[in-house]
């Protein structure tokens, strides 16, 4: 790729950057666009609609920068929970360490590469029409002394990396324990869930629950919630809650009461029409519910609560049973956290979805190798013009090269890329998770590692390999064009990291599909004043897209550093912009403590091994074998300082220490409100779809619940 097309690739991302950075802030000060860019203050009172027209509104500010700004982590943490300052502190590391790898990068190993003439010598009068490749390490020569900069910025940036995850791993547990004692009583922290229960002849699954907690925890049993089996109430339930929506709009506007039908004009009564199928519907939801009641639709697992933390942690972590498949216990989620449609699922169905899930993943990653080769076809022109051949004419003029080679590609893959996050929560939730945040886990491992295989693996390989296939028939060229190519591929994700992250984290701010799905919406909404949803952050989504931008940078800080201002860049903007989206749109639907943070760990070992890998070969390829050899301890270092980590660190992140909860419990025993918060434990894992369902029956009141304020907190 040439400077100009990564220029071109440029120009059009930071338009577009300043485009939504504009447009939104014209656009957060209309009052009909209050629930897409504030939908958090607006739902807590803080912020209102005003109808009234002022000039101000029309005219871009940045008002909300000093804000997002000025929040500290301690705002954070009582506003948006401890996911929000672990996501916040991903943000914040990487950029401590693109920082430190940015002054060695851009003040040392640049010059040293540009001083290389292994590609050819840099034309300063002309820089526009020279190749990335010249600034990379591919233009020093094989067994230039020049190499041991590079090597040496290996060490530093390992180590540096190394230091900085071992103190946010440190912190991040130290918060997640600082958390646990200043909240309040969860009922989580007093539950766990028991399944595969077995039950015996003209004994029901709660029978049997509460007499073996009986026996075997007699002072700490508390009580416990048997799971039914309720999809088809959640059905009934989301079909009432639409009804009623009509119903009520029909209610609040007369001319839409009457409906002409049939070639007569026959009148229809609306508001009767709907009013009718609302009590068939209610009469059915009540049917169901006294059939789901009985001990035939009961699931053989059940929440069992304990009268203290470490009552419920022993039984966590014993085995229950001589039979270790029965009596299997795990961790409760929070009550607004449990995923239900988990229960309704049968063991053998569960087993099969995890086989089902594993093929699914292979065919979308074979899939996904189809917008992969056709990215790395538009990035050489030469292939391109013997693909398709009636484009020669239009590759002859500049601007139009310099698009297709430097901006097209990565968009192609940006949009590709955005249906995987939702496919991979999707394949997660038929796994078997009982709550959403292990199901927003498992995809965000899903969604990284596809990321990882997909856009690195196959782009370096189809891109530098594949598409060089050639150079086997000259085997002499093996080593010196592989020492070009694997490096060369630089150039593409530099252009990768102004087009996926520039872009995507500015449309973040400007909410482009909320917005796109909003405006479609709005013509067909039944009034003005719809409820609407505060949205939680979409961890899956978010937290690979910033790894991933990691691994780029710490794969090819030493190889090509003119990646680094760009990766700057992006972790700014994603600072800021993320921070005023958990002021003012995110708002957490379920807290996992910092639960998060081992994916980032993992992956940023990964990245790391996976430079020193790239580093060995290239060292070996440029005939400075004594650099190839010493990166081995240094391997070697970094497996065993993951091996400490894990060790020291990860227990902290599966489950609280005894120390801690018995601490903890003797706080609660001077505590005169847990008395009521035991009451509230015995009904805290109530199913919503069991709850009792309130109609309205007020025809001018808009404002009312379907259904209880339990139901609705789910």
């Amino acid at each position: 790729m040439l400077v100009s097309a990564l220029l071109t690739s440029v120009g059009i991302n930071s338009g577009l950057c300043v485009l939504f950075f504009t447009l939104f802030s014209i656009l957060r000060k209309q009052p009909s666009y209050y629930e897409l860019y504030i939908p958090r203050m607006l739902a807590e009172g803080i912020s209102k609609r005003r109808s009234r027209f002022n000039l101000e509104r029309l005219i871009p500010s940045t008002s909300w920068l000093k804000r997002a700004w000025q929040m500290s982590e301690e705002d954070l943490l009582s506003i948006s929970g401890l996911d929000a300052v672990v996501f916040m502190r991903i943000i914040t590391f990487s950029l401590k360490v693109f920082l430190f790898a940015g002054v060695i990068g851009i003040f040392v190993l640049l010059p040293v590469n540009c001083t290389g003439d292994q590609l050819k010598d840099i034309d300063f009068e002309d820089l526009s029409n020279n190749s990335l490749d010249v600034f990379t390490i591919s233009n020093l020569k094989s067994g230039s002394l020049r190499l041991w900069a590079h090597f040496s910025a290996v060490y530093l940036v390992t180590v540096f990396v190394c230091y900085l995850l071992f103190y946010e791993y440190k912190y991040i547990s130290a918060k997640r324990i600082a958390y646990l004692y200043s909240s309040k009583p969860q009922p989580h922290q007093f539950t766990i869930l028991v399944h595969s229960i077995p039950v015996s002849a003209g004994s029901s699954v709660s029978e049997t629950v509460e007499r073996f907690f009986l026996e075997y925890h007699p002072s700490t049993y508390l009580s416990h919630m048997v799971v039914h089996r309720t999809s088809k109430l959640q059905y009934l339930i989301k079909d009432a809650k639409m009804l009623y929506k009509r119903l009520t709009h029909l209610q609040s506007d007369p001319n839409q009461k009457y409906k002409h039908v049939g070639l007569f004009g026959h009148k229809v009564d609306l508001v009767d029409h709907y009013g009718k199928k609302l009590e068939d519907v209610e009469e059915n939801l009540r049917l169901e519910r006294a059939e789901v009641s009985l001990a035939a639709e009961e699931v053989r697992a059940a929440f069992v609560s304990f009268k203290s933390r470490y009552g419920a942690a022993v039984a966590f972590h014993m085995q229950q049973s001589t039979n270790p498949t029965q009596w299997i216990t795990e961790q409760a989620p929070e009550p607004s956290d449990v995923y239900w449609p988990y229960f309704s699922s049968s063991f053998m169905k569960r087993w099969l979805s995890k086989i089902v899930v594993i093929v699914a993943c292979i065919l979308l990653t074979i899939l996904f190798l189809i917008p992969v080769l056709i990215v790395q076809g538009l990035t050489n022109l030469n292939q391109l013009e013997i693909w398709l051949p009636f484009l020669k004419s239009i590759l002859t003029i500049t601007f139009f090269t310099q698009v297709i080679t430097g901006y097209l590609p990565n968009l192609i893959l940006q949009l590709s890329l955005k249906i995987v996050p939702p496919i991979m929560q999707f394949l997660s939730s038929i796994q078997g998770y009982i709550c959403h945040s292990d199901i927003q886990k498992s995809a965000c491992n899903k969604v990284l590692w596809f990321t990882i295989w997909n856009v690195f693996f196959a782009s370096v390989f189809s891109g530098s390999v594949l598409y060089k296939i050639s150079i086997v028939l000259d085997p002499k060229n093996i080593p010196a064009r592989l020492a070009v190519s694997v490096p060369a591929q630089a150039s593409f994700f530099i252009a990768y990291v102004v087009t996926t992250g520039w872009t995507s984290v500015s449309s973040e701010l400007f909410r482009i599909f909320p917005l796109f799905c909003y405006l479609l919406k709005r013509p067909f909404s039944c009034c003005s004043n719809d409820e609407f949803e505060v949205p939680a952050l979409r961890f899956h989504r978010d937290i690979p897209r910033i790894l991933f931008c990691g691994l780029l940078g710490i794969t090819y800080f030493f190889l090509a550093p003119l990646i680094l201002p760009f990766l700057l860049v992006y972790f700014c903007l994603a600072y800021i912009i993320y921070r005023n989206q958990f002021i003012h749109v995110y708002e957490p639907k379920y807290e996992t403590a910092g639960k998060f943070w081992p994916i980032v760990h993992n992956s940023m070992i990964f990245s790391l091994l996976l430079m020193q890998a790239i580093a060995v070969g290239l060292f070996t390829l440029k005939k400075l074998s004594m650099a190839s050899t010493l990166i081995f301890p240094l391997a070697a270092f970094t497996l065993l300082f993951n091996e400490y980590c894990r060790k020291r660190f990860l227990p902290n992140f599966i489950a609280y220490p005894a120390e801690v909860l018995i601490k903890r419990d003797r706080e609660d025993r001077n505590d005169p409100t847990m008395a009521e918060f035991y009451d509230q434990l015995v009904t805290a894992y109530e199913d919503p779809a069991m709850l009792p369902v309130h109609f309205s029956q007020n025809a001018d009141s808009l404002n009312q619940p379907l259904i209880s304020d339990a139901a609705v907190r789910r």
